[in-house]
């Protein structure tokens, strides 16, 4: 039943973040072609200040996602009551708090952000329209998302993902092409959200038909939210504390553009790479709950090899082809130059090491970690804030991804000991080989196209060039691999030959 809840998760998930991929391409080119650099900047920047505020709750759904592991495993319906009860309960505080910040924030931010296009009363009404959406997860949809993701069925999620998605573009598209305010736009594009609200909640109130808010809450079960919510600031501050440094410090939105169009692709291979390790951490917590270490042990160990080997692939392709790329996205584009090759690379680099730590990360999660991971969580975060705001006066886009760099750095060393140590028991030993064999595979495929120009003039071409650097990728990737792991490579075989089988 765990295999077949990771196949439906996954097959939903590649469908999903394909979805997403093609949508996070064709609306900032939407938005550059008929808005221009400055209002993609603009709402790129509300967007991260409003996923800052979305850290009243995360605390609170990594916290119920792990209290609910046991009775869920165990078919405790009082228990599994009890826990959604604590966090609905919750989520109705946490998002009146959220409201208020938006609030405060649309009337705040007009008065730091100065904009040629749009009056100080657009952006303040931008920001509140944006932030309805957070709203309606607070007071709708996360008690039933909290749920769903815990019981491994975040397939659910990924299918009303979809459809929102979908939606949401077609709408951006059409409205935009017709040049209608982006105030307006944004208005209208809510309509995409209040139809996944609509298919989540009546997939949950079918499926799970002995729910029920009247149990006695356990808000016992909850103790690790602001454990948690360390956790994930870590999270936010890596994604948002560039954007929101930039906001600030330099107050330039057509910078922001720039930093948001590369981050865009990082982005997009993370959510490749997410198909991955959808799910799984929910599946590794059922193992943990129930105490089985040789089954983690193996599984994680697989999971592992696997997940560095998809990452030297992707990584390498995207430090060769990352530049023709943007210069075929940004064709057209006047207002500000996105060809920096230094840009480039140090946002490849960044996303490499942010997903080194990605295995370990996933089981601190699973084992419920959270607490006794405060110190590093908060040394990680701390470094990619303050380097930043030292960095960025001078450098610009280049100090704030220096700050990431240096944390995400930090935040690997750190758990490549933390993790065997306190939960699988492996030899440290054998996770460090693996990462030094990634780095040797990635600067052994990317050495050759020092010397070898790759110029594609259209989307078409560079997808050619892509996967010609793509095959190159695998033949290295496999062959280092045999010589040094070659029965992990044979039991990784045999485990997705099963799946594909069964």
């Amino acid at each position: 039943m765990r295999t077949k809840k990771f196949v439906y998760n996954s097959i939903t998930t590649v469908a999903y973040q394909i979805i997403l991929m093609f949508a996070g391409f064709i609306t900032p080119k939407v938005m550059l072609k008929y808005y221009g650099s400055e209002i993609n900047g603009l709402v790129s920047s509300i967007n991260q200040f409003i996923v800052y505020f979305n850290l009243v709750e995360v605390g609170l759904s990594g916290a119920a996602i792990y209290a609910l592991y046991k009775p869920l495993a165990d078919n405790d319906y009082r228990a599994i009551n009890g826990i959604v009860a604590a966090a609905k309960r919750f989520y109705i505080k946490s998002g009146y708090i959220f409201v208020l910040l938006t609030i405060g924030l649309a009337i705040i931010y007009p008065m730091f952000v100065t904009s040629n296009i749009l009056s100080p009363i657009n952006i303040g009404l931008l920001v509140l329209i944006i932030g309805v959406n957070g709203a309606l997860e607070f007071f709708t949809l996360a008690k039933y998302r909290v749920l769903l993701s815990a019981d491994q069925r975040t397939y659910v999620i990924s299918l009303s993902s979809i459809v929102y998605r979908i939606f949401d573009t077609l709408i951006v598209v059409v409205l935009a092409i017709r040049k209608v305010n982006i105030v307006v736009l944004r208005l209208v594009a809510l309509l995409s959200i209040f139809l996944r609200s609509f298919f989540l909640m009546s997939y949950a109130k079918t499926k799970y038909k002995f729910l029920s808010y009247d149990e006695k809450p356990n808000y016992d079960a909850l103790d690790k939210r602001w454990d948690v919510l360390y956790l994930q600031i870590l999270g936010v501050i890596h994604t948002g504390a560039p954007i929101v440094v930039l906001t600030i410090i330099t107050n330039n939105l057509k910078l922001i553009s720039v930093y948001v169009i590369f981050n865009m692709i990082i982005d997009g291979l993370n959510r490749i790479l997410s198909i991955f390790t959808s799910g799984l951490s929910a599946s590794f917590g059922d193992v943990i709950a129930r105490d089985q270490k040789s089954i983690l042990q193996k599984a994680y160990s697989e999971f592992e090899f696997f997940y560095y080997i998809a990452i030297t692939i992707i990584y390498s392709i995207a430090f060769i082809t990352i530049m023709p790329f943007i210069r075929i996205y940004t064709k057209g584009v006047t207002d500000i130059s996105y060809d920096i090759p230094l840009i480039g690379f140090l946002f490849v680099l960044n996303g490499l090491l942010y997903n080194i730590k990605t295995p370990q990360g996933m089981l601190v999660i699973s084992a419920g970690l959270f607490k006794e991971t405060k110190i590093q969580t908060t040394i990680q975060g701390v470094i990619a804030v303050i380097v930043g705001i030292i960095l960025t006066p001078f450098l610009g886009i280049i100090g704030v991804l220096i700050g990431s760099i240096l944390s995400n750095l930090y935040r690997d060393i750190d758990l490549l000991f933390y993790i065997p140590r306190n939960v699988t028991e492996l030899p440290v030993r054998k996770t460090a080989y693996r990462i030094v064999r990634m780095l040797m595979s990635v600067i052994v495929i990317w050495i050759p196209f020092l010397f070898i120009e790759i110029n594609p003039t259209d989307y078409i071409s560079w997808v050619a060039n892509a996967a010609i650097v793509g095959i190159y990728a695998i033949i290295v990737v496999f062959v280092i691999n045999f010589i040094f792991e070659r029965n992990e490579m044979i039991n990784i075989y045999k485990r997705i030959s099963g799946i594909i089988i069964h």
